[in-house]
C-alpha cells in the first residue's frame, strides 16, 4: 500500500489506503470525438457503506446519446497498482494514464472497447498546494476531496455502447476524481475542453463545505489558456461576486486579485447518476453531456479593462445541484452586461 505521503502528492492514486467504512473514491473521465458530436463519462470507483453490508465496486456509464447505468461488482474486484502513479482495476475494466479497457456487460446494459490517451495535463502539485484543492488538502476529515488529472488529452480508440460504435479517433479528454464520505448537499460542477481552438479547457466547482461547526460556500475554477492556468479557488482569494442559478442553468463570476472570470452555464437533457452518502451509493447526481460554458476573462487594473478572452465551451458536463437554494444568490445583472 502507496504511502500516505505519496498518495498527498499524486492526487490519481488510490487515496482509501485501509479505509472500509464510510468512504468512497471516484475517478471521472470524460471524452470528446473530434467531431463534437459524441460524449461519454466513464466513472469508476468504489463504495464502502457504513455497516460495510453494501460496499462495492462499480463502473457508471454516461453517454451525450441518453445512456446512464450503472455496473455493480463485488468489493474485491476492485484492485490498485501502488507501484504506479496511477492503474486500477475493476473486474476485466482497466484504466491507466495511457489508456481505459471496458469489458461490461450485466444483462440490462453492455459497454466495451479501448480507448488510448495522449499525455495528461494535470492541474500542478506544489509543496504546499498538492493539486486542485490547494492547502484544503492537508485538512483532515474533509467531507469531500477533489483532484483534477488532466485538463486536456488526446483520445484514439473506440468504444461500443448497447451496440452503438463511439469512435473518439482525434478526441479529447479530460479527467479528474472524488473521495471522502459524501457528495456536498449543494454543488455546481462544469467542464469543458472544447472551444474550437487547442488548448483551451474550463473546469469549475462551486459546493457547499461543511467546516467545524458551520459551513462555507467554497469555489474552485482553472481556466487553461494557451499553456497558462488561470486559478480562481477560495483558497487563493478569489471570491464568488456573483451566483444565480435557474433551470439547468447558472451564471458565476469569481473575482480574484487581478482577474476576473465570468461564466453562464447552460444545460441539456439531464440524466441521473448515483452519489455517495456517508460512502454508500444512495444519493443522486443530475448531470447533463452536451452542454454549452461561455467564458469570459477579464484584467483587473483600473477603469473596465478588455476581456483577455472570450470563447464558448461546447459538449460541457454540468451538474447544477442548488434545490435549496444553499449556495445562495447574488444577483449578477444582465447575461454578460457591461
Amino acid at each position: 500500500m502507496a504511502s500516505i505521503r505519496r498518495r498527498v502528492w499524486t492526487p490519481a492514486m488510490y487515496q482509501g489506503g485501509r479505509t472500509t467504512r464510510r468512504y468512497f473514491e471516484g475517478w471521472y473521465f470524460k471524452q470528446v470525438d473530434a467531431h463534437e458530436q459524441q460524449a461519454l463519462a466513464v466513472i469508476p470507483g468504489v463504495s464502502y457503506s457504513e455497516d460495510g453490508r453494501s460496499s462495492h465496486a462499480f463502473v457508471q456509464i454516461l453517454s451525450g446519446g441518453g445512456l446512464a447505468h450503472y455496473f455493480a461488482y463485488p468489493i474485491e474486484s476492485f484492485a490498485s497498482d501502488a507501484r504506479e502513479p496511477f492503474s486500477i482495476r475493476i473486474g476485466d475494466n482497466a484504466f491507466t494514464r495511457s489508456g481505459m479497457r471496458l469489458m461490461l456487460r450485466d444483462g440490462a446494459a453492455e459497454v466495451s472497447g479501448e480507448l488510448r490517451f495522449g499525455t495528461w495535463s494535470p492541474w500542478p502539485v506544489t509543496a504546499f498546494s498538492p493539486g486542485i484543492m490547494g492547502w484544503y488538502r492537508f485538512v483532515p476529515r474533509m467531507e469531500t476531496y477533489h483532484g483534477v488529472l488532466s485538463m486536456d488529452h488526446g483520445v484514439s480508440g473506440s468504444i461500443v455502447a448497447n451496440g452503438e460504435r463511439l469512435d473518439f479517433d482525434g478526441g479529447r479528454g479530460y479527467v479528474e476524481k472524488d473521495w471522502g464520505r459524501s457528495f456536498p448537499s449543494s454543488w455546481i460542477w462544469a467542464q469543458s475542453n472544447h472551444f474550437g481552438r487547442p488548448e483551451v479547457s474550463v473546469t469549475v466547482s462551486v459546493a457547499k463545505v461543511p467546516w467545524m461547526t458551520g459551513a462555507f460556500v467554497g469555489n474552485i475554477a482553472g481556466l487553461l489558456l494557451d499553456g497558462k492556468l488561470h486559478r480562481f479557488a477560495t483558497y487563493t482569494g478569489a471570491r464568488l461576486s456573483c451566483i444565480t442559478t435557474g433551470d439547468n442553468t447558472a451564471h458565476l463570476i469569481l473575482r480574484g486579485r487581478r482577474e476576473e472570470l465570468e461564466l453562464f452555464l447552460e444545460g441539456c437533457t439531464t440524466s441521473i447518476l448515483k452519489a455517495p452518502v456517508l460512502g454508500a451509493m444512495e444519493g443522486r447526481d443530475a448531470e447533463s453531456l452536451g452542454g454549452t460554458i461561455e467564458v469570459r476573462l477579464r484584467e483587473l487594473r483600473g477603469g473596465r479593462a478588455p476581456f483577455t478572452f472570450r470563447g464558448i465551451g461546447k459538449q460541457a458536463g454540468i451538474e447544477i445541484m442548488n434545490e435549496g437554494d444553499e449556495l445562495g444568490s447574488v444577483t449578477c445583472g444582465d447575461r454578460f452586461d457591461r
